[in-house]
């Protein structure tokens, strides 16, 4: 299962707009985003791929975004999510608060646990959980990226948008 996986686009019009046509040109089953969407503005250029969110410390227009979701029957979960993904187990997180992040990686019940906040790509283990932040889609502090997961081989693919 390919997925896509973004965080932080606080609003980005044509990041969005990049990285949905990213997104439909690799055949994602699925979008993860893991917070800092800020409103429904741009997140309504993502077509046909469903989505799964967490709000971030950000998210201003929360009743405008889970109208949205409800409205295009995307999964909108507070501030943590569990997905099961091919068989496998994720934990989505904005990652606000480190040691919550932390103690998804170290409790050992999940195969992913995706965060962002912190508009830094990682991709690396931690025992067996591979710890994934796909940067920022909106590019603040850095250059504006997201991920792809290959849940097959656990491949990633960071791009930069």
């Amino acid at each position: 299962m390919i997925i896509g996986l973004m965080s932080d686009s606080h609003d980005h019009v044509g990041h969005m707009r990049r990285a949905h046509a990213i997104f439909q040109e690799r055949q994602a089953e699925l979008i993860v985003h893991a917070g800092d969407m800020i409103s429904p503005a741009a997140l309504r250029l993502l077509q046909n791929i469903p989505l799964a969110a967490v709000f971030g410390n950000n998210d201003g227009e929360k009743y405008g975004l889970l109208h949205l979701f409800r409205e295009r029957g995307w999964r909108l979960q507070g501030d943590y999510l569990e997905l099961d993904v091919a068989g496998k187990r994720m934990a989505v997180y904005h990652g606000t608060v480190p040691a919550i992040r932390d103690a998804l990686l170290a409790c050992g019940r999940f195969q992913y646990v995706v965060s962002g906040h912190t508009h830094h790509p990682e991709n690396r283990y931690f025992a067996t959980t591979l710890a994934l932040n796909p940067g920022t889609t909106h590019g603040f502090g850095g250059p504006a990226t997201v991920m792809l997961l290959d849940t097959c081989h656990d491949g990633i693919d960071l791009i930069d948008l």
